[in-house]
């Protein structure tokens, strides 16, 4: 007979989903009302709002997508890119490859722009694809690459659309609450995120803004926007302001509890003490990684805080040592992704997960770990140069 099920307890220090703060899961728990309920719809405008300064942002049309982040991403692709629109994508790991798919679908034209995994965007790159190609309408990029852990210089890329004319399409689905991003100061049109990073939420939400230019590019559009559940034009019909709103679809109303939560959560901390914080973790993670002799795969000017690749010594088998530190530690920690499956692991430092403790876990962890594995690494030393950073 199948019976409840009761999941074990897990540190999460995967790429995601993040630990989830007790205050969140409580919050879910709450009684579940009407999604046209009075009191839902004034935690919707509180939603709203919480989501714009998590953003950095002013636009009207910020809201969460009652879908994981792929939906973020797929609402804005469906909703800007018409059939023969000129779209450059810039790739530099999984996520960008996703973009270019996006863009095909909705019978666009992908212009690549290849970047090493590991590397940032290559902002000359673009610039070229730019003066190579005629009547752009939008650059597409990943702001920080989940796959290999690289933050890309989304300032001067959306600059640099601007400059052409062009919107710009953002992921942010790794960064929004873990590193600095203003979608305003930077000029971002469209910018897409996911609740089971740095926000630490469970998964299933994916918030969005765009631009005034990019809703009047989607007002504006030739044809219906092709997806009925993700047009924004029908969205906005029970998302937008006031109290009257229409019937679009049924919210997920306690995952909804959580995300108000977790960013009243972020705005009692503050924007730029959670970026710190991931900032300060990250360096501890590094010093006791580096002390062990372990390498991180991405240049320290352009690395993540909350997401951190680390390279597999050689001859160290990637599975055995992540199913021991699950079975011994329960702990979680990412493999590699695509060209980097079985050569990185992918260590999480995202939201509620990013803390002191965890940080000497995951050293002693995975120190013994390796070990246990005959591999060559320093012994002893982690936890000491982890702890030096703090003090």
């Amino acid at each position: 007979m199948i019976r409840s099920f009761n999941p074990p307890v897990r540190t999460l220090m995967g790429p995601g989903p993040s630990d989830v703060s007790p205050r969140v899961l409580a919050a879910m728990a709450r009684p579940t009302i009407g999604h046209l309920d009075p009191k839902f719809i004034q935690m919707m405008d509180e939603i709203k709002q919480l989501l714009k300064y998590a953003f950095q942002t002013e636009n009207e049309l910020t809201m969460p997508v009652s879908a994981p982040g792929s939906a973020g991403m797929e609402a804005c692709f469906v909703n800007l890119v018409e059939s023969g629109d000129k779209v450059i994508v810039c790739q530099n790991g999984v996520f960008g490859g996703r973009m270019k798919e996006n863009v095909e679908r909705f019978g666009g034209e992908a212009i690549m722009v290849q970047d090493e995994w590991g590397a940032p965007v290559d902002i000359t790159k673009v610039k070229a694809a730019l003066e190579a190609n005629e009547g752009v309408k939008a650059v597409a990029f990943v702001h920080a690459e989940t796959s290999t852990g690289v933050c890309s210089d989304a300032k001067a890329i959306c600059a640099l659309a601007r400059e052409y004319g062009c919107l710009s399409i953002v992921d942010a689905v790794t960064s929004l609450g873990g590193s600095e991003l203003r979608v305003d100061e930077w000029g971002i049109d469209a910018i897409y995120s996911g609740t089971q990073k740095c926000l630490s939420a469970p998964p299933g939400i994916s918030p969005v803004s765009f631009s005034k230019r990019a809703t009047d590019v989607i007002q504006s559009r030739k044809t219906p926007v092709p997806s009925w559940f993700l047009d924004k034009n029908l969205v906005m019909g029970y998302w937008g302001g006031g109290a009257k709103r229409a019937y679009h679809h049924t919210a997920p109303v306690n995952t909804l509890y959580a995300l108000h939560e977790a960013l009243v959560m972020l705005q009692d901390e503050g924007l730029e003490n959670a970026w710190a914080r991931h900032a300060k973790h990250h360096r501890a993670l590094k010093a006791g990684l580096e002390s062990m002799g372990l390498e991180l795969l991405v240049d320290e000017n352009c690395r993540l805080s909350q997401l951190n690749s680390v390279v597999i010594p050689e001859g160290v088998d990637d599975a055995a040592i992540r199913g021991q530190l699950l079975s011994d530690y329960s702990l979680e920690i990412g493999a590699g992704l695509g060209t980097l499956a079985g050569k990185t692991w992918r260590i999480g430092l995202m939201g509620s997960a990013c803390t002191q403790r965890n940080v000497m876990l995951c050293l002693t962890a995975l120190e013994n770990a390796l070990v246990a594995q005959g591999a060559s690494v320093k012994t002893g030393v982690a936890g000491a140069a982890a702890t030096a950073v703090y003090s």
